[in-house]
């Protein structure tokens, strides 16, 4: 695999005060330097261009991307944690999320040569840290992708009854999603966003209203509750994973018309999916119960949960493409940057994307047929890769971008400490959540692999 090396921005040697904004000089310098130093290189006569997204449209992906499966697992990790101990996990956590996501936008501004977490890596450890992080992110984004795979078949199996062996709806799925990966540009996933969209929120609508017209007259709901530690983290897992999706930023952001806007992209996304996730979570988890399903659209009821699946079916689909896009492209982009077939339509360029297209959505296929517990493999998911792409490395950038000035001001002080808190953060899930997760998937999974058993809930 062949990778052109960009020239690296001078913009962070140029700041060594670097105070989180940019000065009318560093503007203009970004505007003069970004195309030169851009994965995609000039666009002027290329037959695909890519830099075509505003931020609203990069917003309503992240949207699409995020609050898909994460919001379904929320109500069953509330039930486990108890209701305050949940909501305030949740919306730390997403505070957290906030502020990461903030600093990856900084960080692509500073380094707009910047396309992967693997060209982050780059600039932090050399060819060393571009194969580690690279391959890291390209790990992640195919078991987020598996994740999808796993929920198709679940919410086949759910509509159909059962109709025909698991594996066989797994195939499906996997053939559908890499049919809808395809495109090459992220502004075409744009237009499959705004379906994933309204799919989940109606369907986490008919699951509310569902769940609160045949609930008992009497609802156990807890405040806090008295959990094992296990079962406790892997809850605390469950809430990390609806806020793991900062490892798709980088590339998002390059496919901006203007990088700069990405905190007004965040700042929606933000909003959006946290005031769903509070809602969803308190609103199934007082009416469902301790008992609440997961994934949460299974305590809809016999009928009515039938169709919320059915509704949902876009955004099971949407999101799993929008991650198994990104994918695509870092791979895509690492074999042709800074050459002419990034932008053609040739049999070589063309070709090349279906084939890594299809040989990753194959490999994800695989990991959803041996992990086939779905609060195990979200579990697994945000231990291993969530951990440092959604906390860690952003805590890394910052201290990165403000060496040698870390206790230059009150500000950077207290940034300094923040920063270290999130790192830390970021170890503990990591450390302590894959052995939690690596238990649960030890006990749950050993009769379920490779079945055509019904897995529907």
């Amino acid at each position: 695999m062949t990778m052109h090396r960009e020239p690296e921005s001078p913009t962070i040697q140029n700041n060594p005060n670097y105070d989180d904004t940019f000065t009318d000089v560093e503007k203009k310098q970004f505007e003069d330097e970004a195309p030169a130093n851009d994965p995609f290189g000039s666009e002027e006569c290329g037959e695909v261009k890519y830099r075509v997204m505003s931020w609203w449209q990069c917003g309503m992906l992240m949207i699409a991307e995020n609050m898909s499966l994460g919001i379904l697992s929320l109500p069953s990790a509330m039930a486990t944690l108890g209701l305050v101990p949940g909501v305030i996990i949740l919306v730390g956590m997403s505070g957290v999320s906030w502020y990461t996501g903030y600093v990856i936008g900084q960080f692509k501004i500073r380094f707009p040569q910047t396309h992967s977490m693997g060209d982050a890596g780059e600039l932090l450890l050399g060819r060393v840290g571009r194969e580690i992080m690279g391959t890291g992110q390209l790990l992640l984004l195919i078991f987020l992708m598996a994740s999808h795979i796993l929920t198709f078949s679940v919410l086949f199996n759910t509509i159909t009854g059962h109709g025909t062996c698991t594996i066989v709806f797994a195939v499906i799925g996997m053939v559908v999603s890499f049919i809808g990966a395809l495109p090459r540009t992220m502004n075409k996933v744009y237009w499959m966003s705004v379906a994933s969209c309204i799919s989940i929120i109606v369907a986490t609508f008919v699951t509310m209203i569902s769940v609160g017209v045949q609930a008992p007259a009497h609802v156990q709901v807890d405040a806090t509750r008295d959990v094992t530690f296990q079962d406790a983290f892997l809850a605390v897992c469950n809430i990390i994973f609806a806020y793991i999706t900062h490892v798709a930023f980088f590339g998002l952001i390059s496919e901006m018309r203007d990088p700069r806007e990405f905190p007004k992209s965040l700042s929606m996304l933000q909003v959006v999916d946290t005031s769903m996730y509070v809602v969803t979570a308190i609103v199934v988890y007082r009416y469902a119960g301790p008992d609440v399903a997961s994934p949460a659209l299974s305590s809809a009821g016999p009928v009515m949960k039938k169709v919320a699946y059915g509704i949902a079916i876009p955004t099971v689909i949407v999101a799993g493409v929008i991650y198994g896009h990104v994918a695509c492209k870092y791979i895509y982009v690492r074999i042709f940057r800074g050459s002419d077939h990034m932008h053609q339509k040739s049999l070589l360029s063309v070709g090349t994307w279906v084939g890594i297209a299809l040989a990753l959505w194959v490999i994800a296929w695989v990991i959803a047929e041996s992990i086939p517990v779905f609060n195990d493999l979200l579990s697994l998911i945000s231990a291993l890769f969530g951990s440092w792409f959604s906390y860690g490395f952003p805590a890394i950038f910052w201290l990165m971008m403000n060496k040698g000035v870390y206790f230059s001001s009150p500000k950077k002080i207290l940034l300094t400490i923040v920063n270290l808190i999130i790192l830390g953060i970021a170890c503990a899930i990591c450390g302590l959540g894959l052995y939690v997760s690596g238990k649960s998937i030890h006990d749950n999974s050993n009769n379920s692999s490779w079945t055509c058993a019904n897995n529907a809930i």
